[in-house]
């Protein structure tokens, strides 16, 4: 990025505001917001996002940065009456990271920055509070030297805990001024030991240090990680917020803590959020100190607990949402720190969004956008059976919903070693930290014995939709030991399994058996949205699903091959099925019978061979078509190789060997053997597969059709309305469909003939190949309709073998930034979508009435639906369980075009 001579980089507070989280990020956009609605916001500015990019881009600042604070730094000191890190009366400052998208813990902060050896001693002076001056200088010295200077933080902690040993205490609050005195000494010679200088005494050395280290910490591993989980662009740098310091480390009449305007494990109202006397803000996030409740705040500080209430109110009413909110109490005056959007788990969401309805806050459109389908489809998971016989060890803190169920483990590389071995682990840690972030990921779910509901650990595990307890003080976890002991003595060993509950916060040994969740229930028909308590979220869930049913443009499918998965799906919302695989047909006991057509020597064997197939298929589609009578059904003809219905090559081989040696009868094994030799094929999925069978083996595809057309006569005949769609597979050129068309029309009118029913069919063609998508225009003379088939599209776009290489290097390609996430999870929008984008408008040139749908599994994840709705598809098709989940997207789909089309 060219640095432009007239880009400003440094804002006051009091010039931005909520809308330019782009350029200040979120903390300062909010910090501005604040402070426009006259909060009580410490006076500070905010270095930009485009700073960090020429930083990032150049390495090196803008040349214009420097000034641009020395300005703002002036006006600061101006303003508080003293100077960064002045003598008698230091003015000290915060420098805090703030992306656009909040990443807890992943970036870096400092505190007490313009401390010196001697600006602490003014400090003491003007607080009247030795202990308090030292205290910040040691934290100023630990945080610095970890985050600037890259110090490991354990030799801090290692010299604070032998401090605390050898005054017999255990807690830093009870360390005295003299004790921190002797901390800071040692402290000073960490740093220099390991970085071979000394602490910087220059207060504005320590800001523009720390200002370049927070700019650094956007490309650090654990923020990387972070935003490839979370799907958070990597080019969107970081702003920089430096704010003057308000203390909570005073004394009993100072605190801080973090609120909440809601609870964020439950959506409920009333006061939620943790306190902690004494202390500054990073005591609370990181969990070192166990809390007390918000609500205790009013006995303590009632001034500044109603002062707060008051505020907490203002700014849910001004968001419109949940609000996170960190504040500091200095000597009985409280002060705003940071409000944000809070995180939140699934349920939370559902219920929130409806109550702000209620509340006349927001429209139902606005409610859609508030809640996504990943939260619907974490909402659909097992939760512990209630009536189960469990051993419970212990019960912390509810920080984020779901039943986990794993092995012990206790520190976050064991968790992704034993995870990427098939283990399920549970990770358990006194308190979690942004390094635990690769452990966190592969857990099913964190237990911590320390922190509450805004601790690291709850906040990123409602963000990941981990199941998290938090704050289990009767449990003793020893993570150099590896194990844990509970209230009673019972010892937990690394690999002993566990249970933890993220709705109760209750913690059990051994592995609690899992029931059907109540929305799962609701979706198929067993649970109804009752006006009382205990259907509270599914009537949540319930009205938001009916307006986004309601003003949704794409149709929902099924993919289902049975009358049993049909109707499931149809109780979970679906409009039909968009692929019926009638290869499914041909397992189990009727495998026989395509052995025998694969073996056929002569026209009349084959012809027998299917024959005995034609009546079991048609009693299949009679089955299906009166599942989904009155919807449609696309029945996708034979599509996998022959060879997928033969014996394994290397068990037939044995059998036919054994046979031999004991001169036992083998013919048939044999004539096996010699098949497979002769369908064998280097790369199967690229051969005789598809519209191909149906080419050279005659009578397949029109079994399949007579089939398909004598199932829908049936149908009709018993007054039903069978709406049936026969697809083509792998069609490549439109001269394929077209031969396989003419023989389908064939039959038809043959069955209609024989039946006296008219018949209606529509034939069409899967597409799943690049020459299909590219000659779509072609191919749409033929067909009545397209159905995309982007798993193979994607297989064949990029070249992949889905089988191979999910194991092989998908990992690695993750884990080095190449995918943002997996191309067959989340449709390829620039590669295969452009080839979607592209034989949508081609086929819909040739035939404007063509009916377009997808049936690979993007059509049940959440970012492709959003596609197919901008590309104009009619429907996707997904797996039953995923249908309220594509339901749910292609309302807030339709819901996002029509805000933007009125913006």
């Amino acid at each position: 990025m060219s640095e432009n001579n007239d880009q400003k980089f440094v804002y006051d507070f009091t010039e931005g505001n909520r809308d330019l989280k782009d350029l200040l990020g979120g903390k300062g956009a909010n910090l501005a917001e604040m402070t426009n609605l006259g909060l009580p916001v410490p006076p500070g500015f905010t270095i930009t996002t485009e700073a960090c990019k020429v930083y990032l881009e150049s390495g090196s600042e803008p040349v214009a940065l420097r000034d641009e604070v020395s300005a703002h730094l002036d006006a600061l000191e101006r303003k508080m009456g003293k100077k960064l890190g002045q003598a008698d009366d230091p003015l000290l400052v915060s420098v805090r990271s703030g992306a656009k998208f909040s990443m807890p813990g992943m970036m870096d902060t400092v505190l007490n920055i313009g401390l010196s050896d001697e600006s602490v001693e003014g400090l003491a002076r003007q607080a009247d509070n030795e202990r308090f001056a030292w205290d910040s200088y040691r934290r100023l010295i630990q945080m610095f030297g970890k985050t600037v200077l890259g110090v490991d933080g354990e030799h801090f902690e290692d010299a604070l805990d032998e401090a605390k040993a050898a005054k017999k205490v255990t807690s830093d609050t009870d360390l005295d001024a003299g004790d921190l005195k002797k901390l800071v000494e040692k402290f000073k010679e960490i740093v220099k030991a390991d970085t071979g200088r000394d602490f910087p005494q220059d207060p504005r050395e320590q800001m523009d240090l720390a200002i370049k280290a927070v700019f650094d910490s956007w490309n650090g591993d654990r923020a990387k990680l972070y935003r490839r989980q979370e799907r958070i662009p990597h080019d969107l740098g970081t702003a920089v917020n430096v704010c003057s310091m308000v203390f909570g480390n005073l004394g009993p009449d100072s605190g801080t803590g973090v609120a909440f305007t809601r609870d964020p494990a439950s959506g409920h109202q009333g006061v939620y959020g943790d306190y902690l006397q004494n202390a500054q803000g990073e005591d609370v996030v990181a969990g070192i100190r166990n809390t007390v409740p918000l609500a205790d705040l009013e006995s303590i500080d009632k001034k500044s607990y109603d002062q707060l209430m008051q505020i907490m109110e203002t700014l849910e009413t001004h968001y419109k949402d949940l609000c996170d909110i960190e504040f500091t109490i200095e000597r009985g005056q409280l002060w705003m720190l940071q409000t944000r959007v809070g995180k939140r788990t699934a349920g939370a969401a559902f219920r929130i969004a409806t109550q702000l309805v209620d509340q006349g806050l927001i429209d139902e459109a606005e409610a859609l956008q508030r809640v996504t389908g990943a939260q619907l489809a974490q909402l659909m998971f097992p939760k512990f059976d209630e009536h189960a016989k469990v051993e419970q060890i212990g019960r912390g803190i509810a920080a984020s919903p779901g039943a986990a169920v794993g092995k012990a483990v206790f520190d976050s590389y064991t968790a992704v070693k034993w995870s990427r071995s098939g283990e399920k682990v549970i990770l358990i840690r006194r308190e979690t930290n942004p390094d635990d972030l690769d452990g966190m990921i592969a857990a099913e779910g964190i237990l911590t014995s320390r922190g509450g509901k805004t601790s690291h650990a709850a906040v990123v595990a409602r963000g990941m939709g981990k199941t998290c307890v938090c704050g289990a003080e009767e449990l003793e976890v020893d993570t150099k030991r590896r194990r844990m002991t509970t209230a009673s003595g019972a010892v937990i060993e690394e690999g002993d399994v566990v249970s933890i509950d993220g709705s109760t916060g209750k913690v059990y040994l051994g592995e609690v058996p899992v029931v059907p969740s109540p929305v799962v229930e609701y979706f198929e028909g067993r649970m109804h949205a009752g006006a009382d308590d205990a259907d509270e979220l599914v009537q949540a869930v319930h009205r938001i699903m009916a307006y986004a049913d309601r003003v949704r443009r794409l149709r929902v499918r099924a993919n289902a091959d049975n009358a049993e998965d049909a109707s499931r799906a149809r109780r979970f919302g679906a409009q039909g099925i968009g692929l019926c695989r009638t290869e499914h047909m041909f397992l189990g006991e009727r495998r026989q019978y395509v052995e025998r057509l694969i073996l056929a020597d002569t026209d009349a064997e084959r012809d027998e061979a299917l024959k005995a197939l034609l009546p079991l298929q048609k009693n299949d589609f009679v089955e299906l078509f009166e599942a989904m009578d009155g919807l449609p059904v696309t029945v996708r003809l034979l599509d996998p190789p022959l060879h997928e219905f033969l014996p394994d090559i290397t068990e037939l081989s044995v059998r036919v060997a054994l046979a031999e040696s004991r001169k036992e009868p083998h013919e048939n094994d044999l004539r096996l053997l010699q098949a497979v030799h002769r369908l064998h094929e280097q790369n199967p999925m690229l051969g005789l597969r598809g519209v191909r069978l149906g080419l050279v083996i005659p009578g397949l595809f029109t079994m399949q059709v007579r089939a398909i057309a004598e199932a829908a006569a049936q149908r009709i005949d018993a007054k039903g309305d069978p709406r049936v769609e026969i697809m083509i597979p792998l069609v490549g050129t439109v001269q394929e469909l077209e031969i396989v068309r003419e023989d389908a029309e064939k039959v038809i009118a043959e069955v209609q003939e024989e039946t006296g029913v008219e018949l209606r069919l529509a034939l069409g063609t899967m597409i799943e190949l690049p020459r299909a998508a590219v000659t779509a225009g072609q191919i749409a003379e033929a067909a009545e309709f397209f159905s995309f088939g982007t798993n193979d599209l994607t297989q064949t776009v990029w070249g992949f073998s889905r089988d191979d290489v999910e194991a092989s290097f998908f990992t690695a390609y993750l884990e080095k930034g190449i995918f943002g996430v997996s191309p067959f999870e989340t449709i390829d929008k620039d590669g295969v979508g452009s080839l979607v984008r592209s034989a949508v408008q081609a086929g819909r040139a040739t035939r404007p009435d063509i009916k377009l749908g997808v049936c690979g599994e993007h059509g049940g994840d959440p970012e492709s639906v959003h596609f197919f709705h901008e590309v104009g598809l009619d429907y996707v098709s997904c797996s039953p369980f995923r249908i309220p989940v594509a339901r749910l997207e292609a309302g807030r789909a339709a819901a996002e075009s029509k805000g933007s089309d009125s913006r």
